[in-house]
């Protein structure tokens, strides 16, 4: 079985790696932030001392981090993975970054003989921990053969869509479907709700037909609960569609409703709501309309 490292032990990267060690593989974990280390260690994994000790120690390395940046410093920067790393290995970024991003780290590694794989998740916290993620990859067919069964420990769903890049091209589509679901659907109940009608009779009457959606399932029953506590939080979902506006301008595609919906996250982040759940964007409307779309006592 093989050794794998484990870079980024954040909301997500924690239970991620926690489900890998449940199913028996040796993890070597590192984080700037030692609490889910020693979490971690607690747990069975092995502590490692940077990213570039990570590597030195790992066939395969597993990094979730915040943005391209911080994969860019991991991978690339100082004591970093390409310093440990040995040709042969497989670096599995599962972060969500820009593709184009991607395609430069991909090329860095490939000079010392190093696979990338881009395999971004969606599913937020709750499907992390459960396991259940979908997982989107881009790279060779070979190395993702060779990895899938880890990709299994951690989502129910696991596709190679096409080459480096296109894991990332393909979570962007999902996060542009889902920001705008969210935005329709708090459209469409503030103005059920200042009609005078019941937004939950509205919910329930709509959800088995085509404007049903998993989206609509998930987010509508917080909403009218005015929990928004964060599955996956506002200020990321901006972080995912700053990449999708920087990527349709390198590809001259449009993005116009993407941008608009990225407006109205930036709105509420500067009214200090960046760290509610991103169904929790409906506030956007609420305010403007002066109503609140809750469940009716």
């Amino acid at each position: 079985m093989k050794n794998i490292g484990f870079i980024g032990l954040g909301i997500m990267g924690k239970p991620m790696a926690n489900n890998l060690l449940k199913a028996g593989y040796k993890l070597i974990v590192y984080d700037i932030n030692t609490e889910p280390v020693k979490e971690l260690v607690k747990a069975g994994a092995k502590g490692g001392k940077s990213s570039q000790d990570v590597a030195s120690q790992s066939e395969v390395i597993i990094t979730m981090l915040p943005n391209s940046p911080e994969v860019k410093e991991v991978v690339l920067g100082n004591d970093s993975i390409i310093d440990g790393a040995k040709s042969g290995m497989i670096v599995m970024d599962m972060s969500s970054i820009s593709p184009i991003a991607s395609k430069e780290i991909s090329e860095k590694l490939k000079q010392k003989g190093i696979v990338m794989l881009d395999a971004p998740v969606s599913g937020g916290e709750p499907k992390a921990i459960e396991g259940t993620l979908a997982i989107m990859v881009g790279g060779p067919q070979d190395a993702f053969n060779s990895v899938k069964d880890i990709l299994a420990k951690m989502g129910a769903s696991v596709n190679l869509v096409g080459d480096i890049g296109s894991g990332n091209i393909t979570k962007l589509a999902n996060q542009i479907i889902v920001a705008l679901n969210i935005a329709a659907m708090g459209e469409a109940m503030v103005l059920a709700t200042k009609a005078g009608v019941d937004p939950e009779k509205v919910y329930q009457a709509i959800r088995g037909g085509l404007a049903g959606s998993t989206v609509l399932d998930a987010k509508m029953p917080m909403v009218l609960d005015g929990n928004f506590k964060p599955g996956f939080r506002i200020e990321l979902h901006i972080k995912d569609l700053m990449n999708v506006m920087d990527t349709a301008k390198e590809l001259n595609s449009p993005a116009v409703l993407t941008g608009r919906v990225l407006e109205m996250m930036q709105v509420l982040r500067a009214e200090g709501k960046g760290k509610n759940d991103h169904g929790g964007l409906i506030q956007y409307y609420e305010k403007a309309a002066n109503v609140e779309v809750r469940r009716k006592k």
